[in-house]
């Protein structure tokens, strides 16, 4: 499909702003042209009718910890992330950030060279690396290994700075109890995406460490200090200051709809909620068990979760959080479809501007979201 000149026709558009009914897309060489009525389509256009189905640009997924049966911690390699990104791009995910989550500093380093070699070797759906851990607090440790949870130290920063200039986008995500200012400042400096989570902080500490350069709050409502009368907390911190963008895992189960919604209206821009699935090694398969880390974990009734009934991550797909948005919660659907798509892609651009719409980077949804899949296979 990446011949000089494709337009479709025959379904919505979603432009990253607005759901146009009626109208065209036009791409030129791969890449948006125009959107335009569809009565003003040229004759000599190669068309293509979408059936009704929506076009949208792909999802971008900022934390996915396995997919198509194996975890990115089982085995950090190529192979592992290969299989991952095709489990998830025939969710619709077409870039994710696979996510280590908290181990040891091998582990981490063996992560990074598997993500750095994905990127030059052009595996398709790798836009970089998230590492979730293990500078976090035990307290709020959720599944993660506290065992493995420590400080950060120099050789930490060293490693997470040298990845931060071979990757188009490297997030962190830590929590004040086990980093510094100065640290965070470092890392801002770098390139490195600094998101506070899993940690009990309080308010005037998330703000201070958003001022030194964290930009997002991971996985909004989870892992972290509450929202409460005298200390607002991460989750004040996150809808109240500005520059903090927050993760969410709209499943339902993570965090109740009606919380959702008050969030929504409560978060104060530019910063945005954007939508993640913490989407673990069952992803895009039939299984019903598997281990973190030799911990096994049992999938049941829409949730993951360890022996003692702590949630591991999620069984969540993005077109499931976009309909438990749009559906349950009552966000408008472009809303919910670009807090899946254009929002979490302006994190790891790093551009406010528009962007630029790729064929190959391009899905399909069904109009009641029972189905979803990208152009290319």
């Amino acid at each position: 499909m990446t011949g000089s000149s494709i337009t479709f026709t025959g379904g919505p558009i979603f432009d990253g702003a607005e759901l146009r009914d009626g109208y065209a897309a036009r791409f030129k060489n791969g890449v948006l042209d125009a959107i335009v009525p569809e009565l003003q389509t040229k004759r000599d256009d190669q068309i293509k009718d979408l059936s009704g189905n929506i076009l949208s640009p792909g999802y971008v997924d900022l934390q996915v910890n396995g997919g198509g049966g194996v975890m990115f911690n089982d085995d950090p390699s190529v192979q592992t992330l290969t299989r991952i990104a095709r489990a998830h791009r025939a969710m619709g995910a077409t870039s994710i950030l696979p996510t280590l989550i908290t181990d040891t500093v091998e582990k981490t380093k063996a992560a990074v060279d598997a993500a750095m070699e994905a990127v030059q070797s052009g595996i398709p759906g790798i836009a970089g690396l998230h590492l979730e851990g293990p500078h976090l607090s035990e307290r709020r440790k959720g599944a993660h290994d506290a065992d493995l949870i420590r400080p950060m130290q120099q050789t930490d920063l060293e490693i997470i700075t040298n990845a931060a200039k071979h990757l188009p986008a490297l997030m962190v995500t830590l929590a004040p109890e086990n980093i510094t200012l100065k640290q965070v400042e470092v890392l801002k400096r770098a390139g490195v995406i600094v998101s506070l989570g899993h940690t009990d902080a309080s308010f005037e500490t998330c703000l201070a460490f958003a001022k030194a350069g964290a930009q997002c709050v991971t996985h909004l409502f989870n892992a972290m200090s509450q929202l409460g009368s005298r200390e607002p907390g991460l989750v004040g911190a996150a809808l109240s200051c500005g520059s903090l963008s927050a993760g969410l895992i709209a499943d339902g189960i993570h965090v109740h709809p009606d919380t959702m919604r008050a969030a929504w209206a409560a978060k104060r821009g530019p910063g945005q909620i954007f939508l993640v699935s913490d989407a673990m090694a069952v992803a895009g398969t039939s299984q019903t068990e598997f281990q973190l880390e030799g911990r096994p974990i049992r999938r049941e009734n829409g949730m993951l979760t360890l022996q003692d009934g702590t949630l591991a991550g999620a069984d969540l797909c993005l077109t499931q959080a976009v309909r438990v948005l749009s559906e349950h919660v009552g966000i408008p659907f472009q809303e919910a479809l670009a807090a899946a798509t254009i929002a979490p892609n302006r994190i790891i651009s790093g551009k406010s501007e528009k962007q630029k719409l790729m064929l190959s980077q391009m899905i399909l949804i069904a109009p009641d979201l029972s189905e979803v899949r990208p152009l290319r296979p």
